[in-house]
């Protein structure tokens, strides 16, 4: 399918920016460098005014109050929301109707190239540079894991225009489709609703589109990555002075104008391999681990029997009661050291009255 964006990249651009995307091996990086640029200043602009001016119409008491790290995250989780729905959109646009997607085989999957899927790059990308800039500007608020995380998103995606991979690009985008809810429930928190029926509906929508997209989805065309690269290994090797592969090898795109025009040697450098391998790993297993976190957190919204909100009241109640009745040994230890000088005399007093 040809890149159905709106705005076709300018002759002038894709020439200016020619010479630095071969000097990088992103041969398609011209052809949706407008992409990320529009992307970039539309999710710029919801953060700055469109999510400010929204939150000042819609709830002014409740923004207005909210402190500035707040406000920032706030309007953070706006553009989030926006990102999920337009890349989900576009995600299952491609895979319901992008023909020539569905007709590659094992070798297009690899280094095909496709329009419409390159314009998908285009706008994540686009999405991940603002959130990198984002991230780098707060860095005190969001913190080096989220920095770390919004690197190795630029660098995945930016993969994409060398071409490869290009077929699982609307894959593993739909993770996003339970971000939606995830900022709702973010959400729902500042606006005290936490607890309230509409998280609860919210949470169950979120707790199941995060076990289908991104554990069973996600772990299934895991394993269909994992079988195109092993194959692409098998006919190239792993290295980076391969021989290419014959036409016959891929007869559906042996042609220089289809899906495999990028496709040059066809070579499967094995940085290249086993980077993608392992982050594909350890994604899958941080969303193991943050489904669990997930389910523990909505349970601590809610009361029994299906939350755990009453009981953990108890406990923490319990637990102060402990500390107030072990007073003495806590000043002990530290705990006070502000005022162990009058608590050292007062205790000589003490002491000294119960000789008297």
């Amino acid at each position: 399918m040809r890149d159905p964006f709106i705005v076709p990249a300018p002759e002038w651009v894709i020439k200016a920016t020619t010479p630095i995307a071969e000097r990088l091996a992103l041969p398609t990086l011209p052809f949706h460098i407008h992409e990320i640029f529009l992307a970039f200043c539309m999710y710029q602009t919801i953060h700055s005014y469109i999510s400010p001016a929204l939150s000042r119409l819609f709830v002014p008491q409740r923004y207005a109050a909210f402190n500035k790290r707040t406000r920032i995250n706030w309007d953070v989780h706006t553009v989030s929301l926006t990102q999920s729905l337009i890349v989900n959109s576009v995600a299952l646009y491609l895979i319901f109707y992008d023909e020539e997607r569905k007709n590659m085989n094992w070798a297009g999957r690899i280094w095909g190239y496709d329009g419409a899927s390159g314009m998908l790059q285009g706008l994540a990308g686009g999405y991940f540079i603002w959130d990198l800039i984002i991230t780098i500007r707060w860095l005190d608020i969001f913190g080096v894991g989220m920095l770390m995380h919004a690197i190795s998103a630029v660098t995945v995606f930016s993969l994409g225009f060398r071409p490869f991979l290009n077929y699982y690009g609307p894959v593993f985008v739909l993770y996003e489709l339970s971000s939606p809810a995830l900022n709702m429930h973010w959400f729902m928190d500042k606006l005290q609703l936490t607890g309230s029926i509409y998280q609860l509906i919210n949470g169950i929508i979120l707790i199941s589109t995060f076990f289908f997209c991104r554990l069973v989805w996600g772990s299934i065309n895991s394993v269909y990555v994992f079988t195109d690269i092993w194959h692409a290994m098998q006919h190239t090797g792993l290295g980076d002075d391969m021989m290419p592969l014959s036409p016959d090898s891929v007869p559906v795109f042996a042609d220089a104008t289809g899906v495999m025009q990028f496709a040059g040697r066809r070579e499967l450098p094995v940085w290249l391999a086993l980077s993608y391998l392992a982050s594909n790993i350890v994604l899958n297993v941080l969303n193991y681990y943050w489904f669990y976190k997930m389910i523990q957190t909505l349970r601590s919204r809610f009361e029994p029997p299906l939350g755990t909100k009453r009981a953990e009241s108890k406990s923490k109640s319990a637990e102060t009661k402990q500390e107030i009745l072990n007073e003495e040994p806590l000043v002990q230890k530290g705990v006070f050291d502000d005022g162990r000088k009058t608590l050292e005399i007062q205790g000589r007093e003490l002491r000294s009255r119960r000789r008297g």
